[in-house]
């Protein structure tokens, strides 16, 4: 067996304490995002989402935050990918940022829906063109026999496309994970770390300290 366990860090950046906290969770993502932004951080809208099939066998991967708002955290996607079918089945998800150079982390619960079609029109024909020639080539998540095969797809789809708008396929488009929690964590000296979650009752958001 590999060790790892002598890989340790005291964490010493930063506290987070009530008062200093906004009393709506969305603005106080959008206070720690833009801090990521400024980092900077490569690519701060990065997060794991992780999904399970119906019976609860999950699974995770790291996709893009493209929008939110008060309503929620919106990405895109294939529908027919594994994480399209398992939202298809159990539309209960998680996300998590992990930006651990600033020693935070920021988990998400939540459900999920499928956005509006022109909502993911709009999105879609923002892409550059070979981001949206790939939403056509790839079967995600299917098995292919090598690289030659989808070079081949995407050879004979620039074809169908040669002097076209690229149009969104329709098994692509967006998801918006509606919150129902939101944690805010900071590490800490000593693992006592700082962890504020926000919990959603009746449209309203309370505040509470967990135990790190």
């Amino acid at each position: 067996m590999t060790e790892l366990y002598n890989f340790r860090g005291d964490y010493k950046r930063d506290s987070l304490i009530e008062n200093d906290v906004d009393e709506n969770p969305i603005v106080q993502f959008k206070e720690w995002m833009n801090q990521a932004i400024s980092y900077p951080i490569l690519e701060p809208n990065a997060m794991t989402l992780a999904t399970s099939t119906l019976d609860g066998k999950p699974s995770a991967r790291v996709v893009l935050l493209k929008s939110f708002d008060e309503q929620g955290f919106v990405f895109y996607t294939n529908y027919e990918s594994k994480k399209g079918r398992e939202l298809a089945q159990n539309p209960y998800a998680s996300i998590v940022f992990d930006w651990h150079v600033m020693e935070r982390q920021i988990r998400i619960d939540g459900i999920v829906e499928k956005i509006s079609t022109e909502e993911s029109d709009a999105y879609f024909n923002s892409r550059p063109a070979d981001s949206n020639l790939g939403a056509w080539v790839s079967p995600q998540s299917s098995f292919v026999e090598g690289r030659a095969e989808l070079e081949d797809r995407k050879a004979k789809t620039e074809l169908i496309f040669k002097d076209k708008q690229i149009t969104r396929p329709p098994y692509w488009g967006g998801y918006v994970l509606i919150p129902h929690t939101i944690e805010f964590w900071q590490g800490r000296p000593s693992r006592l770390h700082d962890r504020l979650i926000y919990i959603r009752t009746d449209e309203k958001w309370i505040l509470r300290r967990l135990a790190p």
